[in-house]
C-alpha cells in the first residue's frame, strides 16, 4: 500500500461574482490528498495517513477519498478542517490559507507510525505538512524511520514560500528528508525557491547529486519534465492539452502518477529505480504528463483514470 501524508483541506474557490462579492465553490483539496486520489484512480491501494476533522468538513472530506477507494488511515481529531482560499488568474490558482490548530496538524511521530497498516511499503510526504516547526518534524521523524525499515520513500515539497514558519529550519528539513528519499519531485518554481538565480536543470541535478535518491523529476511546466539519476538525464516534452481549464492539481497528478507507475512497473524495491533504463523513465515520465495534462483539461484537480491514459 502506498500511505500518503499531509495536508486535508477545504478550497474555497473563486467561480464569478464581481470584485466586492466574490462567488466560491466548496472543494475537498490538499495536495498530498488531490495526490492520494490521483495515485488510488491507477488501480493501487493507498492509504491516507493525516487526521481529518470529526466535523461536517471533514465528512465531505472522507466521504471524497471514499470514493475513489482511499483508506482513511488516523482516527479523527476534534480539531475544525482546514480551509483555503483560492483565486484564479490567467487559469493560475493562487492561495490564501487558514490551518491553524486545525486537524491535518494535530499529528506526532508516534501516532502516525501507529497508524500505519501492516501492507504498507510506500510512503509519499510533502507541500504544507513540510512548513511547521512541529508538524513537520514530526512528519520528517516519519519519513526517516520508514525510509530505514527500507520503504519506497517519495516526497514533493511544493514549496509554499509564504507559509514556512522558520526558513532556516524548512530548509534544513527539506535536505535531510531528501537525503531519506528514493524519489523527488521539484516543479520550476520550487527549484527557483531552493537555489535562487540559478538555472533550473543545473540546481535540480545537484539537488539530485547531495541526495540520497534514485530519481529525481523536475517539471517544467510547458518545456516538459527531466528525470536526473545516476545515468544520466533523461527529457520528456509537455504532453498537449485539448482545451486548458486550469492548472488546479496537475502536479499533484503528475506526483500520484509517479506513485502509482512505479509501483505498476515494478520500481519500488531498493535500487530498481537506479538501476531503470532510461526508455522506462521516460515512458514513466510520459505517462505522468500525459495525466497532468487530462487533468489541466478538466476544471480543478480531476485526475484521469487508469482507462483514460494511452502511454501507459
Amino acid at each position: 500500500m502506498i500511505v500518503v501524508g499531509g495536508e486535508n483541506l477545504i478550497d474555497f474557490i473563486e467561480t464569478g461574482g464581481t470584485a466586492g462579492a466574490p462567488l466560491y465553490r466548496a472543494v475537498v483539496g490538499g495536495s498530498p490528498l488531490n495526490t492520494a486520489k490521483s495515485a488510488a484512480r491507477q488501480d493501487v491501494p493507498v492509504g491516507y495517513l493525516t487526521p481529518i476533522a470529526e466535523d461536517r468538513l471533514g465528512t465531505l472530506v472522507r466521504a471524497d477519498l471514499g470514493r475513489d477507494g482511499v483508506a482513511c488511515l488516523a482516527p479523527p481529531s476534534p480539531r475544525p478542517t482546514s480551509l483555503a482560499l483560492v483565486s484564479l488568474a490567467d487559469g493560475q490558482p493562487r492561495y490564501e490559507f487558514y490551518r491553524e490548530n486545525t486537524a491535518e496538524r494535530d499529528v506526532t511521530a508516534a501516532g502516525l507510525l501507529a497508524a500505519l497498516p501492516a501492507a504498507a511499503d510506500t510512503v509519499y510526504v510533502g507541500s504544507l505538512a513540510l512548513t511547521g516547526r512541529r508538524d513537520g518534524a514530526a512528519w520528517a521523524e516519519v519519513f526517516e524511520t520508514l525510509a530505514k525499515r527500507r520503504f519506497f520513500t517519495a516526497i514533493d515539497p511544493n514549496v509554499r514560500a509564504n507559509f514556512i514558519e522558520d526558513e532556516a529550519s524548512y530548509r534544513t528539513r527539506l535536505t535531510h528528508l531528501f537525503g531519506h528519499a528514493r524519489l523527488i519531485k521539484l516543479s520550476d518554481e520550487d527549484i527557483a525557491w531552493i537555489a535562487p538565480g540559478a538555472a533550473p536543470e543545473t540546481a535540480a541535478e545537484a539537488v539530485f547529486r547531495a541526495s540520497g535518491a534514485e530519481l529525481l523529476v523536475l517539471t517544467l511546466g510547458g518545456e516538459g519534465a527531466r528525470g536526473f539519476t545516476a545515468g544520466g538525464t533523461v527529457s520528456v516534452p509537455a504532453h498537449p492539452v485539448e482545451a486548458l481549464k486550469d492548472t488546479v492539481g496537475a502536479g499533484d497528478t503528475f506526483m500520484g502518477t509517479l506513485l502509482a507507475q512505479t509501483r505498476h512497473r515494478g520500481l519500488t524495491a531498493p535500487g530498481a529505480l537506479a538501476k531503470a533504463e532510461r526508455e522506462t523513465i521516460s515512458a514513466l515520465l510520459r505517462t505522468a504528463a500525459e495525466a497532468a495534462a487530462l487533468n489541466c483539461g478538466r476544471v480543478g484537480c480531476d485526475p484521469p483514470r487508469t482507462a483514460d491514459l494511452k502511454t501507459v
